[in-house]
């Protein structure tokens, strides 16, 4: 009669997946540092774990399941609580009847079996899923978020360990040395890490730690969407904030006034950067963390997911020797990662790069990057001045805050230099105009500008979840589609699963317009026409519209009609 394991192994070597050379080392590897033959067999290389979920799955007559393809019913997901889910890696995916089903890599683990029937009560069935994937259910659904660093900080504050600052105190009764103690405690650090920590994790641009009437909420901007998590208590709001302060370097005890900061953190193998920013309001200090994550940074103009004809400009526009390229959109609208990746391509040993910033987002190797300090007087035209002087063939701007600065700018490209800056304008037409309105000349603007550029960031569809669908003739017609070239193409929309937190969406990719100056343009320029008489002659130049990009994108199937009517106006 053969055992569980014995038929499980016969069956990976029947079917070639394991020698038996293979599996006398692993149950070696396995009696002398322990763990489950499925790991271990793993960890070794000796079968993937799509192998062994097949093998388990046809020695134990268990069927598999892609979780990632199943929608999971919140209430189902409350019958076996999150510690448990943790310790086991179990998620309950359906009930019927008395029957409880659970999802497992491990269905052999009884004991897991024998406390989920105890607790809920239920007879158990198992199916069986990758491990990562079931860690990925236990961490959308359940959340990795704050509830055990909650937990422990709250024990804490009842056992009298830690002292929260009460509201209401005057600034000057607030005692420093209290609070530095109070925000070393480990339930602060930890919860504050915790917070951290899942703004990197789920890949936010910004974290904002907001105090309500009641409570503090905590939200995350993921791929351009604010998202809200739990809500903490609001006695932990002065903790929370003074251990930003102290990480920060900022003043603990100051809070009628703004402040900024940034600092760094190493989460596991990777280098993080937080730009801090504090704002007293009517019921506290909100905090608002951009996340600069290195490891996740795209400066590759080839990545950046510009269309070919696009990225042929930008390339001729970056090789010229001088002049003006701007680059155009609101916040948030990844004018710096583009402003970055041509200053990569241009880079060369035979040229002098130098930037200057507020603040020096990514170090360049081979660049001198300047920060601006404006209390000291280091402001983005003092600093242009300077590098005037140190003899540079290509200069970047973080932004054109004033006319100082866009003055030294556009003169320092008349001059011989190839200048790379920002504009917070929405479009690359409406950017000639705001120019023009910042006291510019239209003969200096005509004169020194190569081209500019609007973007914006545009959500793209997760693929492992993305669906097909017919929109109307109507609604396409009026997007600008011809109706008959669309009926062969299929359209996508967001369904939601655990690959992208239920979202529909993962990951961004980059639209834009690009108004280059031929002499049509210039001629305009100089006669100070409107921004919609330029539009229409670049529009017949062959400019492509941000809608126009951001349809190119859902044709291709990267995105929705929905995202693109989201992000983009429609064209006059």
């Amino acid at each position: 009669m053969y055992s569980l394991k014995e038929r499980l192994t016969e069956i990976l070597i029947k079917n070639k997946i394991l020698t038996e050379v293979q599996l006398k080392k692993a149950l070696k590897v396995q009696k002398e540092k322990g763990g489950s033959l499925k790991d271990v067999l793993v960890n070794l290389g000796f079968a993937s774990e799509k192998d062994l979920m097949a093998t388990l799955s046809q020695g134990l007559g268990i069927p598999p399941i892609v979780l990632s393809r199943f929608k999971i019913d919140p209430e189902i997901l409350k019958l076996i609580p999150r510690n448990f889910a943790k310790k086991y890696q179990v998620v309950p995916v359906s009930k019927v009847g008395n029957i409880l089903t659970v999802a497992t890599a491990d269905p052999l683990n009884v004991f897991a079996i024998d406390d989920i029937r105890s607790l809920t009560g239920f007879d158990v069935g198992t199916i069986i899923a990758s491990a990562k994937e079931v860690q990925d259910v236990i961490d959308q659904y359940y959340g990795e978020h704050t509830h055990e660093a909650i937990e422990e900080l709250m024990k804490d504050m009842e056992s009298g360990a830690i002292e929260i600052i009460k509201e209401g105190k005057l600034e000057q009764e607030v005692d420093s040395e209290r609070l530095f103690k109070l925000v070393e405690e480990a339930p602060v650090v930890k919860l504050t890490n915790t917070i951290l920590e899942n703004g990197v994790k789920t890949h936010s641009s910004d974290i904002l730690i907001e105090p309500m009437e009641n409570s503090i909420r905590v939200r995350y901007r993921v791929d351009g969407v604010l998202k809200e998590t739990d809500n903490l208590p609001k006695n932990m709001h002065d903790s929370i904030v003074s251990r930003i302060k102290v990480m920060s370097e900022l003043n603990i005890a100051e809070r009628r006034l703004p402040q900024d900061g940034r600092f760094k953190l190493r989460i596991k193998s990777s280098y993080v950067d937080f730009r801090v920013s504090i704002l007293p309001s009517s019921k506290g200090e909100k905090v608002a963390l951009r996340v600069l994550d290195k490891s996740h940074a795209t400066l590759d103009i080839e990545r950046l997911g510009f269309e070919k004809e696009a990225l042929d400009i930008f390339r001729e526009n970056a090789s010229r020797p001088h002049g003006m390229i701007l680059v155009c959109g609101p916040t948030g609208s990844g004018k710096t990662t583009t402003l970055y990746s041509l200053l990569k391509y241009v880079h060369a040993p035979e040229k002098n790069l130098i930037t200057v910033e507020d603040p020096v987002e990514y170090q360049i190797e081979g660049v001198s990057q300047v920060t601006v300090r404006s209390e000291v007087g280091l402001t983005f035209a003092s600093a242009l001045r300077s590098i005037l002087r140190q003899d540079p063939d290509v200069i970047m701007v973080g932004e054109i805050r004033d006319f100082d600065t866009v003055d030294i700018a556009i003169k320092s490209a008349l001059t011989g230099h190839l200048v790379l800056s920002t504009l917070h304008t929405t479009t690359a037409c409406g950017s000639v105009v705001r120019l023009v309105n910042m006291g510019v000349e239209p003969f200096l603007i005509s004169a020194s500008l190569i081209s500019i550029v609007a973007q914006r960031l545009i959500r793209k569809l997760c693929p492992k979840c993305k669906e097909v669908y017919k929109p109307g003739e109507k609604v396409i017609s009026e997007l600008g589609v011809d109706v008959d070239n669309a009926k062969d193409v299929n359209f996508y929309r967001a369904k939601g699963c655990s690959q992208c937190f239920n979202t529909g969406y993962s990951g961004r990719v980059g639209i834009c317009e690009i108004l280059t100056m031929s002499p049509a343009i210039r001629n305009l320029i100089l006669n100070k026409a409107r921004e919609s008489e330029i539009k229409e002659t670049a529009r017949k130049e062959g400019m492509w519209t941000l809608r126009q990009d951001g349809m190119v994108k859902v044709l291709q199937g990267v995105t929705s009609l929905e995202e693109i009517l989201r992000v983009t106006v429609a064209d006059e």
